[in-house]
């Protein structure tokens, strides 16, 4: 696995960090308002939302392990290819973590649930 750096390894594993919290968040954000407010008209959308932002989440969580364990195993070298899905996956999860946890944390505020 000598093309991944520990700094990158170190990067997936932080992003894959936030995003379990992220998965947590959004699931522990939708039961609050759902147990607290119902399933209304009004709180249809952000239901909607943090159930998609936990479904990319875990779609990012998973691809960026996948492709990890794909280049570890890669031997001697994991192909352009592969380097550079992985090099894509990261990105989207960067991405998805930050929207994700922007959306959390204004549902919260939206429903004052801070």
């Amino acid at each position: 696995m000598a093309e991944l750096s520990d700094e990158n390894i170190t990067i997936i594993l932080e992003l894959q960090r936030r995003l379990v919290k992220l998965i947590h968040q959004a699931a522990a954000t939708e039961l609050l308002i759902f147990e607290r407010f119902g399933e209304t008209e009004a709180t249809l959308a952000v239901l909607q939302q943090l159930l998609n932002i936990r479904e990319r989440a875990t779609s990012s969580y998973s691809r960026l392990s996948n492709l990890l364990l794909r280049v570890a195993e890669f031997q001697p070298i994991a192909p352009p290819a592969t380097i550079e899905l992985l090099d894509k996956a990261i990105l989207q999860a960067e991405a998805t973590a930050d929207a994700g946890e922007a959306t959390v944390r204004e549902a919260k505020l939206d429903w004052n649930l801070t």
